[in-house]
């Protein structure tokens, strides 16, 4: 048969070579594959990275630690022999802490004894106005608000303080009572903290919502 085979021609499957294989096409990337090298972009086309960072200065109280404070500083007095039969008191009246004594030099006495309590209470002194004693019958009365929020004076004061003072780029924005300081460096900003820190300012300040 092998004979037959050669005289016709005919070529033995098993003996014939492999055929040339045909081009193969590039594989097509299934479901949540990339091409290699793809680049990716957000809806607005711009790098997250180079969004500017961020904090707010408020002047906020927490009322409750003040309430704290006042409760401790009316122990004390009701406590203390000093504040006997001077009809030494600390209340709240609404919003403001009212300070009441039979003499003038008490009453600042018991303003001394509450401003003790809010610095143990980690309460900035800048955060209350208090009013110079008046006498009111046969006592002297003293009262201390609390100062809640930035007044546009002083977001504006603190604005030229950064505008002037602070690293070059930095971008101020007056919110209600609150002011926003963005920039392209976490450094700058850390450096803006640092400064109003620093700066002689007649409010207290607390920087957040950092990002």
């Amino acid at each position: 048969r092998d004979r037959r085979a050669r005289r016709c021609g005919w070529k033995d499957s098993k003996s014939a070579g492999p055929s040339r294989a045909t081009s193969r096409a590039r594989p097509t990337p299934g479901p949540g594959r990339q091409e290699p090298f793809a680049t990716r972009s957000d809806d607005t086309g711009e790098d997250p990275a180079m969004a500017d960072s961020s904090f707010d200065v408020v002047s906020k109280v927490d009322r409750q630690e003040v309430d704290n404070a006042l409760n401790q500083a009316a122990k004390e007095v009701s406590q203390r022999y000093d504040f006997k039969n001077v009809g030494a008191s600390i209340t709240w009246s609404g919003d403001t802490v009212v300070m009441v004594a039979n003499s003038e030099e008490r009453v600042k006495a018991v303003l001394d004894v509450f401003e003790t309590k809010l610095v143990k209470r980690g309460i900035s002194l800048k955060a209350i106005e208090t009013s110079d004693p008046k006498p009111s019958g046969k006592e002297y009365r003293l009262e201390a608000a609390l100062k809640q929020g930035l007044s546009s004076e002083n977001a504006k004061k603190i604005a030229k303080i950064v505008r002037d003072e602070g690293p070059k780029g930095v971008k101020t924005q007056i919110t209600g009572d609150e002011l926003r300081v963005s920039a392209k460096s976490r450094d700058d900003l850390q450096s803006v903290i640092a400064l109003l820190k620093g700066s002689d300012l007649d409010v207290a300040l607390q920087f957040v919502n950092y990002r």
